[in-house]
């Protein structure tokens, strides 16, 4: 096997005993990355934490993915309040990773005379996800079953704020003084024809 090293060195080709003890010398794990090369490949390196950022990549890949999975909740009826807030915490991670959520309640004997309880529980759901997935398809009964289909909510772009416009501060601080010294002026003529009115003399009659 050819052999690649944790600093991504070759070491060339060599029996898988050699390989084995340089990767046990060096406290780590010999990983086989090209099993269909040839000769195949195999890497020394911390398994544990290969296989978490392998892990950590495949996630990544998934949400950039168009569409994702359909994920699957089943519901009944009657359910109760804790085992209701459990599934939806489950919804909201699977609208978090880019997946659709189809909810089923599932129907049995005299339940299914009364679809509207079905019907109330899946409008409570949706409402409470709103913030993480829009409805994609409303309840509808399907045979024995009522469902409703819950896709991721897309992030709506930020509206850039508009810059103000070049100069107008300026603009309405001319306008200001120009207002101001139109009131002053209209004042100092006020006073100036009140003065004139009483310096003048009486006519005789």
């Amino acid at each position: 096997m050819r052999v690649i090293d944790s600093d991504g060195k070759q070491l060339g080709v060599m029996p898988t005993r050699r390989a084995l003890k340089i990767a046990q010398e060096q406290g780590l794990d010999l990983v086989e990355v090209a099993p269909t090369a040839n000769p195949p490949v195999c890497k020394i390196l911390d398994y544990g934490r290969y296989r978490y950022e392998q892990e950590k990549l495949a996630k990544e890949a998934k949400k950039k993915q168009k569409g994702g999975d359909i994920k699957t909740i089943r519901l009944r009826p009657a359910i109760g309040a804790h085992d209701i807030e459990t599934k939806i915490r489950n919804a909201i991670e699977f609208l978090q990773e880019g997946d659709k959520v189809k909810f089923v309640v599932i129907f049995r004997s005299r339940e299914f005379g009364r679809p509207q309880i079905g019907e109330t529980l899946l409008r409570k759901i949706a409402e409470t996800v709103q913030d993480y997935g829009v409805v994609e398809k409303p309840p509808g009964m399907e045979g024995r079953q009522m469902i409703m289909v819950v896709a991721p909510a897309k992030k709506p772009a930020a509206k850039p704020k508009s810059p103000p416009a070049e100069g107008g501060s300026t603009d309405a601080k001319n306008e200001n003084e120009q207002d101001s010294r139109q009131a002053l002026q209209a004042h100092s003529d006020g006073q100036t024809d009140a003065q004139e009115s009483r310096e003048q003399s009486p006519v005789p009659e």
